[in-house]
């Protein structure tokens, strides 16, 4: 799955990704963590005959989708991701998946490779190898409460991880090439089924694993310094410091 990610890159270079007319000032973000609120484009409503303003636009969402039919929100699980192989069958996603798909600007995402023999495990900053923005496929949702209050959230979908990857963990979150946004946004004329090839892993070497520090796993860990590199765990090592420990250290990097 997907619990962590970043967006470091300023507003205007967002807009220009993502061909937006705007968005709002925000700060860079370099350890977003589930409930809070992240950044989403979505496909504009109708313009104007003749308009030159674009069809997308940014919107501030929670991360954790609530689909609109829940009845209470506090006996339902907190849906941060949404399994890309079945969305368009799930009761949680279906609707989101026909009607709502989105984008969600990221710098890259963090993901853990846990050893099971040793109980421990070495979190990983996962990037674009080339640099820059990716545009993760996501899901939102529109919530009305009894009361009157609307609350939008996203989930981040996510699909088996390349094999690069693979051997940090095996999901990784869908990436959507920026050559077809416009198809993945499209949800008047692209049904699941239309956009379903785009819902694979990112190709091998797409992305690079830097081991970074157990520092990430607080959310109160928001600085850049987050994100350095370092010694990568030896779980061989912690084999032989414990019976308990096992399996060799990462081959990937």
């Amino acid at each position: 799955m997907c619990g962590r990610f970043a967006l470091s890159q300023t507003p205007e270079e967002v807009g220009a990704f993502f061909a937006l007319d705007e968005v709002e000032d925000f700060p860079p973000r370099y350890n977003i963590a589930p409930t809070q609120p992240i950044l989403v484009v979505t496909s504009a409503p109708p313009r104007e005959p003749g308009s030159n303003r674009s069809d997308r636009e940014a919107k501030l969402v929670r991360w954790g989708l609530l689909p609109s039919w829940v009845k209470d929100p506090k006996d339902f699980p907190l849906l941060i991701n949404a399994r890309a192989e079945t969305a368009a069958e799930k009761a949680s996603f279906r609707a989101a998946m026909r009607h709502h798909r989105a984008l969600i600007p990221a710098s890259g995402f963090y993901e853990w490779r846990r050893d099971k023999a040793s109980g421990q495990s070495q979190a990983y900053w996962i990037r674009p190898a080339d640099g820059g923005l990716v545009g993760f496929a996501a899901l939102t949702e529109s919530y009305m409460s009894p009361e009157g209050s609307e609350l939008d959230s996203a989930a981040i979908c996510t699909t088996e991880a390349s094999t690069d990857i693979a051997a940090i963990h095996n999901r990784m979150p869908v990436v959507i090439p920026q050559a077809e946004f416009a198809r993945w946004l499209d949800c008047r004329s692209q049904e699941p089924r239309d956009v379903k090839d785009l819902l694979g892993p990112a190709p091998e070497g797409f992305f690079e694993a830097v081991p970074v520090s157990d520092r990430v796993n607080k959310v109160a860990n928001t600085s850049p310094d987050i994100q350095d590199r370092v010694e990568p765990r030896s779980f061989d090592a912690d084999k032989k410091a414990a019976p308990t420990g096992g399996g060799g250290q990462m081959s990937l990097l």
